[in-house]
């Protein structure tokens, strides 16, 4: 054969070889046929893929974060000292990570894992570390699945790349897996991810949730639907379960909450809810629910749980028997201390002297009032939490007040009325005569001189930057254990020098708000003997154009357990309220990390009230702001952190330009125990 023609049959041959080779492997593979890891009736610690669903639920725990609602999560561990063998642990068994390596990947012929605080130092922050730690979330509602690594990891791009890519490879779900950074940190970081890693952020994640958790319990009432014009002229009975169209900026006492919108934690009803230890929830678009709407004017259950929702009807001698049995135990109030009869300044609220602060706390506030009280606390820090000078008028001008106005004789005959305290029209009526009989009240003239001229005084010596002050509700039935009576009271601003603006109209109208409807209907819910309350007010230069305003907890509320400490805060451009937001309005929220190295902050939602990609809060003022939140929860720990339980400061602070210096500078208004999680 001619040694031309056997080249061509050989080429041609060869290319027969791959045609045939390219039919047995073709570009578009056959898909993967899983199989389940984890064989029925075993119960493995780990496993190193997961194949089917069955596998992912043995697997998969709530997340200990959850921020989010309607999510799993399975915790997945990559050892590089071990090849970087994959492992999905059991994480129902191992709720972290370090749990897991301690058991299965510590000595043996394994370099041994340290101690907890050191295994975080390293795992999370060192570019040598042993092991690459995250976890796969499956967010029910947008029915997405994502890999997940810790909001303060500082891993980089390739181990997030490599990591991702082992688990898609392993998981049968992993053609659809996403990288989800947790923190803005990670956030830059996943910028520099290649096109092999799809990434979706919290707010994508956000947009398909339904269903929002605020605060957890089970209670028994009547369904009751309010729309928010409703509210301006009806009180709910106490023992209604509410689907309200809008998250309100208050409302009284009820046994539970579904709002038609997302609320913030931090807004009044929910710190109520939690005070109350009732269920609270939102759910896109319940107010006109068929399901619900099917049940309005019905006794019904209400489980408010992490991952879900469930409402069933019930009989009303189920409800009766349910309200005997939790009906809350009466709330012993001390009463009011009128031997204090001076005008204190901030530093002598308090009287330490020969006691501690939680005995002085107890002293002070029959005086002074909770309120007050606590901000004499604050006082004593020192300038690691600055605040607004203030002065103190104790409970004696209001008691005062009433008697030589005869208007505890009008008390007296109100609550002992008995269409009062049978009817809740009549009720709301009376209680609006005895408002308007206490702001038409003449108030003793050498009083308002007493403060008018302590606010002049202050102003020329340079204590006070501005003569316009703001006089704030402070009673012995506030923000005190058992009662947090947050929004319950009014507070009013009053300028001795602006006669349009008085300080005596102020003053009556804060200490008149005692007598609120929602104030009386809270306090009688708790069995509180209102005969027994009185109106103190703490005093300090109004401000009227904030550069941002917001409230923080010195605590992560977000995370149960207590491993992953943080400060939750929810914060404002200028005066836009933080706690009654207008209708569409959001907020910055933040979970800051601030104890932990690199201080990462987690920003769960963005106000809608700044350019896109802003925040309200720069780096420093972030900094600063979580600095004097360490100092404060540090300060009333002994008070408040040695009880067990969910421990932190519920707080109100301010960024405001200095009158003196010019520069933009943090104050604190308010500081006071937080209710914390119903069920703890």
């Amino acid at each position: 054969m001619n040694p031309q023609h056997i080249v061509k049959y050989s080429l041609l041959i060869t290319m027969i070889i791959l045609l045939m080779s390219c039919n047995d492997n073709p570009v578009n593979p056959e898909p993967r046929i899983w199989e389940p890891a984890i064989n029925e009736g075993d119960k493995p610690d780990f496993t190193h893929m997961i194949g089917v669903e069955a596998d992912y639920t043995y697997l998969a725990s709530e997340p200990l974060d959850a921020s989010i609602p309607g999510a799993t999560s399975a915790k997945s561990i990559i050892d590089q000292a071990d090849g970087g063998t994959l492992y999905f642990q059991n994480s129902r068994k191992y709720q972290i990570h370090w749990d897991f390596a301690i058991a299965h990947l510590s000595g043996n012929g394994k370099p041994i894992v340290p101690s907890l605080a050191q295994f975080n130092s390293t795992e999370y922050y060192n570019p040598n570390r042993r092991f690459i730690l995250g976890a796969i979330t499956r967010y029910e509602g947008p029915g997405v699945w994502t890999y997940e690594i810790a909001p303060y990891d500082n891993a980089s791009a390739e181990m997030i790349e490599m990591a991702f890519a082992k688990i898609k490879d392993n998981t049968y779900f992993g053609e659809s897996l996403f990288f989800h950074p947790t923190s803005k940190a990670i956030e830059i970081e996943a910028g520099k991810l290649s096109n092999n890693v799809p990434v979706i952020t919290t707010k994508e994640l956000l947009g398909d949730i339904t269903y929002q958790p605020l605060n957890l319990g089970t209670s028994m009432g009547l369904i009751a639907f309010y729309s928010s014009d409703d509210l301006k002229d009806q009180i709910p009975y106490f023992r209604e379960i509410v689907v309200l169209d809008a998250v309100p900026n208050e409302i009284s006492i009820v046994m539970g909450i579904i709002t038609n919108d997302f609320q913030t934690p931090l807004s009044h009803i929910n710190v109520l809810s939690q005070n109350r230890g009732t269920p609270n929830m939102a759910l896109i678009d319940s107010y006109n629910d068929s399901t619900l709407r099917s049940l309005e004017g019905k006794w019904i259950e209400l489980t408010v749980s992490p991952m879900d929702y469930s409402i069933r009807e019930v009989t009303q001698a189920e409800a009766d028997e349910w309200w005997e049995a939790n009906q809350s135990e009466p709330i012993d109030i001390e009463m009011m201390d009128l031997s204090v009869t001076d005008i204190r300044d901030e530093q002598d609220i308090l009287n330490m002297a020969d006691v501690d602060l939680a005995e002085a706390l107890s002293r002070a506030i029959p005086a002074f009032g909770g309120k007050a009280a606590h901000y004499g606390a604050l006082a004593l820090i020192g300038d690691d939490v600055p605040h607004p000078i203030a002065f103190a008028i104790p409970v004696y001008y209001y008691h005062q007040f009433m008697t030589d106005n005869g208007l505890w004789t009008a008390v007296e005959e109100m609550l002992t009325n008995l269409n009062f305290q049978n009817n809740i029209e009549v009720r709301r009526d009376m209680l609006s005569r005895l408002r308007n009989q206490i702001e038409d009240a003449p108030i003793d003239s050498d009083f308002i001189t007493e403060v008018e001229t302590k606010i002049l005084d202050g102003f020329n010596s340079g204590i006070y930057p501005s003569t316009r002050f703001r006089f704030r509700s402070s009673t012995n039935a506030e923000d005190v254990a058992g009662f947090n009576g947050a929004g319950l009271y009014r507070s009013k601003s009053g300028d001795p020098n602006d006669p349009s603006d008085p300080v005596e109209e102020a003053i009556i109208k804060v200490w008149a708000s005692l007598w609120s409807d929602r104030a009386y209907e809270e306090r009688e819910f708790y069995s509180i003997n209102h005969r027994n309350i009185g109106m103190a007010l703490l005093c300090h230069r109004s401000f009227p154009d904030e550069n941002a305003n917001g409230v923080a907890i010195t605590n992560n509320i977000y995370d149960i357990s207590g491993l992953e400490p943080a400060f939750y805060i929810n914060v404002q451009e200028g005066e836009e309220s933080v706690v009654f937001p207008e209708a569409g309005v959001t907020t910055d929220q933040i979970i800051y990390y601030f104890d932990l190295p690199n201080q990462p902050a987690v920003y769960i939602q963005h106000s809608n009230l700044i350019p896109e990609g802003e925040t309200v809060l720069t780096d420093r003022e972030l900094h600063e702001l979580g600095s004097a939140l360490s100092a404060l929860h540090s300060y009333f720990y002994p008070v408040y952190g040695n009880n067990g339980g969910f421990y932190g400061m519920d707080t109100e602070f301010k960024f405001d330009e200095n009158p003196v210096t010019g520069q933009m500078q943090l104050y604190f208004k308010q500081a006071r125990p937080y209710p914390g999680w119903s069920q703890q």
